[in-house]
């Protein structure tokens, strides 16, 4: 009898304490004892102990697939012990505000910038965070731009983030995005080779937990653009905004490009681009570009889940398609990089929809044509979806 009181006891101790992992050690004793006490006699107190157990135990093991998945933990760049990092996402994916976990010291970054920096609107918060910097790819221990350290661009992604330093994140990156592209009896019909830089010189800060994964610049009749593919690594969804500056060979600012990618999940790639008309810029073809990359809680829902994006090739045009799966209308912002051999020729941006709001229906299948100016012979795709916020 005093054993299934101790049974008893531990089983709920441990329940309620499971919802904070340390739960699953009391869990593991009590489900040992009520096993060997239902054995010796069974009742239904016996049940309701063994019930208790179990569930104390799968709860922690439940918290700790939900941040880590089936993989070891890992440095999600928050600076948390893992165990601090299971109880922050889980408690956080359910809406309760958790930014106490972090501690004085996560909650109190200094937010270092470049000269170049946006302005804040007074009326919106942004996200504290660190930045690190990178010179021509090449990550550097301080800010400044420089010379001599340009890691081409030109070449495989594989490549390029072996140049990198990436020790701090995981190798392992499994895409949430689709890029499901077959092999078509039309092909590009252009003769023409776009213009593309892969080696313009660039610096810029970047947030802790965001990756590079490769940089082009491409220039037409009435652009420059800087392009830049990126990962979110950081273990959580965030709304990526960017201030590109362009400048001459004096370091003069000849001007400024702003970009928003609204709701990037975790481990999802995406694209930033920085558009410069020429005629901004006097004519004149950049010396150089900075930007400046922030992070902030997103205003929409992740739909990625829930939203399953093609891309076929047609002639020198591409079709994509975005098949919402969902009861609730969405919005997509998807990127399309052509390339000719390793040089990036252009870069569009297309917005499926199938509303006059630019959103894709509950249940609805848009599709959107997207046509490409020079030779090429692979595209790459990337996408972000998010609930489509209807106005009052």
């Amino acid at each position: 009898m005093q054993l299934l009181v101790i049974t008893i006891l531990l089983s709920v101790l441990g329940l309620l304490s499971s919802f904070a992992l340390v739960g699953i050690f009391p869990s593991i004793i009590a489900l040992c004892l009520s096993i060997y006490c239902y054995l010796q006699k069974k009742s239904i107190n016996i049940v309701r102990a063994l019930c208790m157990s179990l569930v104390g135990v799968l709860v922690p093991i439940i918290m700790y697939l939900n941040c880590y998945g089936i993989s070891l933990p890992f440095d999600k760049g928050t600076d948390m012990p893992f165990w601090k990092q299971i109880i922050y996402e889980n408690y956080s994916n359910m809406g309760f505000d958790m930014s106490f976990i972090k501690g004085k010291k996560n909650l109190d970054l200094n937010v270092e910038s470049i000269d170049t920096a946006q302005t804040e609107n007074e009326d919106t918060e942004k996200e504290s965070e660190d930045l690190y910097y990178v010179s021509d790819g090449v990550v550097q221990d301080k800010p400044g731009y420089v010379s001599g350290t340009a890691a081409s661009s030109a070449g495989t992604s594989e490549e390029k983030e072996e140049s990198l330093d990436y020790r701090d994140y995981p190798q392992n990156i499994f895409e949430k995005f689709e890029d499901i592209e077959k092999d078509f009896e039309t092909k590009p019909v252009s003769g023409f080779v776009g213009a593309s830089d892969d080696d313009m010189p660039s610096y810029g800060g970047l947030p802790l937990g965001t990756i590079i994964v490769a940089q082009y610049f491409r220039e037409d009749d009435h652009n420059c653009n800087p392009v830049i593919v990126l990962q979110n690594k950081t273990g959580e969804t965030f709304r990526y905004e960017c201030m590109f500056t362009a400048r001459d060979s004096e370091g003069n600012e000849l001007a400024v490009s702003e970009r928003t990618s609204e709701v990037v999940p975790d481990e999802a790639k995406f694209v930033i681009e920085g558009r410069f008309d020429k005629s901004d810029l006097n004519g004149m073809i950049p010396s150089m570009y900075e930007f400046t990359i922030t992070k902030r809680t997103p205003y929409e829902k992740d739909m990625t889940d829930q939203v399953l994006v093609y891309t076929k090739v047609d002639g020198n045009s591409v079709i994509l398609a975005a098949d919402n799966t969902s009861d609730i209308k969405v919005k997509v912002d998807a990127y399309i990089l052509f390339f000719d051999g390793d040089e990036l020729v252009d870069c569009i941006w297309l917005i499926p929809h199938n509303i006059d709001e630019v959103c894709i229906n509950p249940g609805s299948l848009a599709t959107i044509k997207g046509d490409a100016y020079y030779k090429f012979d692979r595209i790459e795709t990337y996408y972000t979806a998010y609930e489509a916020i209807e106005a009052d």
